[in-house]
């Protein structure tokens, strides 16, 4: 597997070109890194992608121009070769473009390129797509990085909490056994900024919000003055998630959602869908900040 680092006086990170998917964020300062190590036993990913969907589609498919497409949960950008086609010090810039494969499996041409970008302690991944078709591109782009809890020896899990930037009144939406947004949300942020970690608050799958005031959540501990920042302005959606007795969470912004279990499982129709006109191009950059 191809791996590209790239630096500043404050930063290290890796990306892979399979999925151009981020392998390490090191702080050179606090001499910690801050990416979960993929262990299979539990989760083997780090920072996937989700591209052409986020989450799971209805019975895995979907429907365009009366015809039938299979996709599985979260798309294809994952499992995909990404090319290089910019790098410098602390910049780095990935594309995968539409081909024979992708078009079996999503009927669109596209350019989707993902660019990672080092600013001191923080580092930028932005999403670009450009629609190289003829007709409307429908799609959507998330992100899904797993950050280690704990972050430092000497704390366990339960010692962090998740800060939110605006005090939440947010239900969460919770996930069929298929993995699709069921009807009915349930209660869970009451007039708080916080929301205590525990490994059961996950044993029903991920945290999922439609409706988030905040636009960044941070990963706290009142034991340690390290952790993590995420922002995510112009993400509409959130997910929360924590692979069962695992030591990460992972905060995903999302342009995108699961189907419901009610889809109609045509994509035009689809919840959280982006429509994207011949040669118009869209972007979305969300940042994590280490300390």
């Amino acid at each position: 597997m191809s791996i590209h680092e790239i630096s500043n006086p404050s930063l290290r990170i890796s990306v892979s070109e399979k999925g151009a998917e981020l392998q390490s964020i090191f702080n050179i300062n606090t001499g910690l890194e801050y990416v979960w190590d993929a262990d299979p036993a539990y989760w083997s990913k780090k920072s996937p992608v989700l591209f052409p969907i986020v989450g799971g589609l209805k019975q895995n498919t979907f429907y365009y121009d009366q015809k039938a497409y299979a996709l599985n949960r979260h798309g294809f950008a994952r499992e995909s070769q990404f090319s290089v086609i910019e790098k410098t010090e602390d910049r780095i810039c990935f594309s995968l473009v539409s081909n024979e494969t992708t078009l079996q499996l999503f009927p669109f041409h596209f350019d989707f390129r993902i660019t990672y970008q080092l600013d001191a302690n923080k580092l930028h991944v932005s999403y670009t797509v450009k629609n190289t078709d003829q007709h409307v591109l429908f799609f959507s782009v998330g992100a899904h990085p797993a950050f280690k809890v704990p972050l430092v020896e000497g704390t366990s899990f339960n010692d962090y909490y998740l800060k939110f930037s605006t005090v939440e009144n947010a239900d969460k939406w919770p996930l069929s056994a298929d993995g699709l947004i069921e009807k009915t949300s349930i209660p869970l942020l009451k007039d708080t900024q916080e929301l205590p970690l525990t490994k059961e608050l996950f044993y029903t799958d991920a945290l999922v919000f439609k409706d988030l005031a905040s636009t960044s959540i941070s990963i706290l501990s009142h034991k340690t003055s390290h952790g993590i920042t995420v922002l995510f302005n112009g993400f509409p959606y959130m997910g929360i998630w924590n692979a069962k007795d695992a030591d990460f969470v992972c905060i995903e912004p999302w342009c995108g959602i699961a189907d419901s279990v009610d889809s109609t499982m045509l994509l035009s129709e689809k919840e959280g869908i982006n429509q994207l006109e011949p040669n118009a191009i869209f972007s979305r950059t969300w940042t994590v900040e280490t300390f």
